[in-house]
């Protein structure tokens, strides 16, 4: 993720140009200024601060001192720091102020691309000895970083620096640049180099890595055949830049976690994809071609996905029920061949309001290929989701809506589920599980799910309220239309017994008009007439309502499915404010303080 930050409408504007080139990037507005903007902040030093400190790229729309005074406190380690990049709010300009060779200043010249402007590059290395040695291009990785520097000195003191290719494409570093001999030397190679080379080493994107496995093997067995491969055959796992097998075996914990090991989303190719291969191949097998439609799985994968000037430089090896093999690229591997075993986010946007929305929720909707969901869920985050493919579908439809978005993603697609609150509370992350359980589909089984956390409708009304959770509490729907009412009502008992603050989801409806009043009466048995609650509605929604009441008081007539129910244990209190009425349940601190200076007498 980028972080874009604008202070002003005008610099909104740009970085929502910008956002067309970097769809990863997240636009943090000035709540008092900005209107477009995914995320709301009010103290600008605090957010480029927490920025820096977590790693994240910083592109801010606005003066060059401002992110200079915010981040200079907090200067140490400057190849730990972040890029850092200030951009003139009309776009003309884009100046790396740190992390120049850390991606700064690529991140400026892309900038400068999009929006016509120019890269304001300072870095002595970039200017003199041509691209950095220590920002290659994607794919490529660093072997021992401690020799950028003198390297990069002899380049810029003119002194002759030998260059030694063993593999990739090397147009990138300008090989006019270097001799035939130096002091200093970089290799470009795909093997493992001992620690202690004098040289800097480069490792190029060109091997690929298939694998086979038999039915069921487990995850640690797809790894240890991949790392011993590498390992005896003397190649650098940072040249690896893809693995993957046949797509029947799309849900294989081998195959997933070997792939995985190595940094890299496993791809899938279809029978007729391997087969064409055939010729290639160094072990064609007619048992394979029986069971699979294509005569190798293994070298098939590694050779389709090196691509067709590649060649085999590890043909299979079989250890135990796994296969390996590695092909090699003649300049780089491109990882795009087949398709990946696609991705959905189970994406919580919280109630709905942009402040509420976490960066983590909108970096998912911004990089999806496809967003699925309830029509009211997708327009509460239609700025986030323009132009992209939209699966919507009407309340009811929650099994449908989670198997449209396993679908999707099981076609090697990027998908956004989208849930209101938190998706693992009452609502679809649980339904998803349940479908992958069942599905059949090995593609449906082998979609990688990650479920994004947004802020629940009970710290919603938390908030508004004070501290009302401030002990233990628990959470119970009054929806018996998959929970039978005797399940309901024992919880209830339970949760009433053990004196638990609770917040009821889906109190009421048109139709369900009796559980929340058995519900009063359980309470009003176990805990005082006075005991606080409040019926909170439409949290962080146009017509948002907190009412405060008492449990004798409270009257369940007034409550719908818009609203959430929060009912205090026997401690809560009801705390009358200028500012409002707040709701808060004790800990215990004042009675451990109590307790502490009762000791403290007796021991003084």
């Amino acid at each position: 993720m980028t972080a874009l930050i604008a202070l002003t409408e005008a610099g909104a504007r740009t970085a929502r140009q910008l956002q067309k080139t970097l769809p990863d990037a997240v636009l943090y507005g000035r709540s008092a200024r900005v209107t477009d903007l995914d995320q709301a902040f009010e103290d600008t030093g605090a957010l480029i601060r927490d920025l820096f400190l977590q790693g994240t790229p910083i592109v801010g729309v606005c003066a060059a001192g401002i992110l200079i005074r915010f981040v200079a406190p907090l200067l140490a380690d400057k190849h730990a720091e972040p890029a850092v990049v200030a951009l003139a709010e009309d776009g003309s300009s884009a100046v790396p102020l740190l992390g120049g060779h850390h991606g700064a200043n690529r991140l400026a010249q892309q900038i400068a691309a999009a929006l016509g402007g120019q890269a304001a590059i300072t870095t002595a290395g970039d200017l003199r000895t041509g691209p950095a040695l220590d920002d290659p291009p994607p794919g490529w990785m660093l072997g021992n970083p401690d020799r950028v520097k003198p390297v990069t000195a002899a380049l810029l003191a003119g002194d002759p620096v030998a260059l030694t290719v063993e593999a990739g494409d090397v147009s990138w570093l300008e090989p006019a640049r270097f001799s035939a001999s130096g002091v200093e030397s970089v290799l470009v190679t795909d093997r493992v180099v001992k620690d202690g080379t004098d040289a800097l080493v480069l490792h190029p994107p060109v091997l690929a890595v298939g694998i086979g496995a038999e039915r069921g093997v487990p995850a640690e067995e797809g790894v240890e055949a991949v790392r011993r491969v590498l390992t005896e055959n003397g190649l650098a796992t940072a040249s690896v830049a893809a693995a993957g097998s046949i797509d029947i075996k799309a849900d294989e914990p081998a195959v997933l976690a070997a792939a995985q090991c190595l940094g890299l989303d496993p791809r899938f190719l279809t029978a007729a994809d391997l087969e064409a291969q055939a010729p290639r191949l160094a072990n064609p097998s007619d048992i394979v071609f029986k069971e699979t439609g294509c005569h190798g799985v293994a070298e098939g994968a590694a050779l389709a996905l090196a691509g067709p000037d590649a060649e085999l430089v590890v043909p299979k090896v079989r250890l135990g029920r796994v296969t390996v093999a590695i092909a090699k690229a003649k300049d780089r591997v491109d990882g795009q061949a087949g398709r990946t075993g696609g991705r959905l986010f189970v994406v919580g946007i919280g109630p709905g309001q942009l402040p509420w929305r976490t960066p983590e929720a909108v970096a998912a909707l911004r990089n999806a290929d496809d967003v699925v969901g309830y029509d009211l869920y997708l327009d509460l985050c239609a700025d986030l989701i323009g132009g992209k493919e939209q699966h919507r579908s009407p309340l009811g439809d929650e099994t449908g809506r989670a198997l449209k978005a396993l679908t999707l993603a099981a076609e090697g697609r990027t998908v956004a589920l989208v849930c209101s609150g938190d998706p693992g509370i009452y609502a679809l992350a649980t339904l998803v599980f349940e479908q992958v359980e069942a599905a059949e589909d090995r593609a449906i089984r082998g979609v990688n799910v990650t479920v994004v956390p947004g802020i629940s409708a009970f710290q919603a009304a938390a908030a508004r309220l004070g501290a009302p959770m401030g002990h233990d509490f628990c959470l119970i729907s009054l929806s018996d239309l998959l929970t039978p009412r005797d399940v309901i009502r024992r919880r209830l008992q339970a949760a009433a017994a053990g004196d638990f603050v609770i917040a009821f989801y889906n109190p009421q409806s048109l139709r369900r008009r009796t559980l929340l009043g058995e519900a009063r009466g359980i309470l009003l048995g176990e805990r005082p007439d006075t005991t606080p609650v409040a019926i909170a509605r439409n949290l962080g929604r146009p017509g948002e309502q907190v009412t405060v009441t008492t449990l004798a008081e409270f009257e369940p007539e007034a409550v719908d499915m818009l609203s959430l129910v929060v009912i205090g244990n026997s401690e809560s209190r009801i705390l009358d404010l200028p500012q409002g009425t707040r709701i808060y349940t004790p800990r215990g601190y004042a009675q451990k303080s109590e307790t502490t200076q009762q000791i403290g007498k007796v021991q003084g």
